[in-house]
């Protein structure tokens, strides 16, 4: 057993908090410089990328080492879960067998910022043999890899964020948005909408949002608090009582919504010292109230409450009848809100 004590661990250097922001700070300019010189590269060779992407039979094989793989499998998820199907391909592991991986229908992508990235310019030859389209994001347009693409994007960067201009930061933030910028552009010349995007965010909290309709959450039946223009203002409570929504619906004898008392009604009547037991719901209900449909987005009933401020909606037909009703609370344990 080694006797020796521990050397001593070097001090940590100090920094005050205004040193440390002035770090940040200068980090974030760089990048946001870095991304904003992106803009004015943007042309044909830009453009021939989309139409690569967009006229591929098969997928989009996107690959880089180290940081930009990191980058290449964000960008490959990205075109993959709007409309684009994508994988990331690790260039060390192609020559190992993965290489298989990729078919003559697909496109490739490869992210290098120096252009000579040893394990992706092995694949040159292969993909040459594949007839594959090459396209890559690089910050040389000398490079190996930039003479052998089909298309070639200057994401080249005057200086890292890092203090040393050594650690990929500033690049590889360039190359990120480059690739985002080229997702944007192809789902929107695809014509590609929420409800193909929901189609690929079946889960979670996004999935709940895209996909649940009104009528999925809606209560029905004897759980709707409704009640006939004339019954007096206490049957209305007494049904706001039962049906814990917050309001009651005012329908005439076919169910058409006529209007809706709310909470909010409740305590305004009561500042105007009305008799719940001689007024009735037609002098005091709502009748300028809003309703949803039962197609309509989960999401949507919870944006007309947030923006009317109101707790609870009735849903109608397309006759304007009454079919259901939901308040905020059914949206939260739905995890719509």
């Amino acid at each position: 057993m080694d006797s020796h004590p521990a050397a001593p661990a070097s001090p940590v250097p100090q920094a005050d908090d205004e040193q440390l922001l002035a770090s940040a700070r200068r980090a974030l300019g760089i990048e946001a410089r870095a991304v904003e010189a992106l803009a004015p590269r943007l042309g044909p060779q830009f453009a021939q990328a989309c139409r690569i992407c967009l006229e591929c039979r098969g997928r989009i094989v996107v690959t880089g080492m180290g940081k930009s793989g990191h980058v290449a499998g964000k960008i490959a998820a990205t075109l993959a879960s709007t409309g684009t199907p994508a994988f990331f391909l690790h260039p060390a592991e192609a020559g190992h067998g993965d290489l298989g991986m990729i078919t003559r229908l697909d496109a490739v992508l490869a992210l290098s910022n120096s252009g000579e990235t040893p394990e992706l310019v092995l694949l040159l030859p292969h993909l040459k043999r594949l007839a594959v389209p090459l396209m890559v994001m690089c910050g040389r347009e000398d490079s190996t890899l930039a003479r052998a693409a089909n298309v070639t994007l200057d994401v080249s960067v005057p200086e890292e964020a890092c203090p040393l201009n050594l650690a990929p930061t500033a690049s590889t933030t360039a190359t990120l948005a480059m690739g985002d910028a080229l997702a944007v552009a192809v789902l929107e010349a695809r014509g590609f909408t929420r409800a193909d995007f929901a189609r690929s965010h079946p889960g979670g909290a996004l999935g709940r949002r895209l996909l649940l309709h009104v009528e999925d959450l809606m209560r029905t039946g004897d759980a709707i608090p409704r009640v006939a223009p004339e019954a007096a203002l206490s049957a209305g409570l007494l049904e706001m009582s039962r049906k814990g929504l917050g309001m009651t619906v005012v329908v005439d004898n076919a169910q058409h919504i006529l209007g809706v008392f709310t909470d909010g009604d409740l305590r305004r009547a009561l500042d105007k010292q009305i008799d719940v037991h001689a007024t009735v719901m037609r002098a005091v209900m709502n009748t300028q109230a809003k309703s949803i449909g039962p197609r309509e987005l989960a999401a949507e009933a919870a944006h007309l409450m947030e923006v009317h401020r109101i707790t609870a909606l009735p849903v109608a037909d397309a006759h304007g009848r009454l079919i259901g009703a939901l308040n905020v609370h059914d949206l939260m344990r739905a995890g719509v809100v």
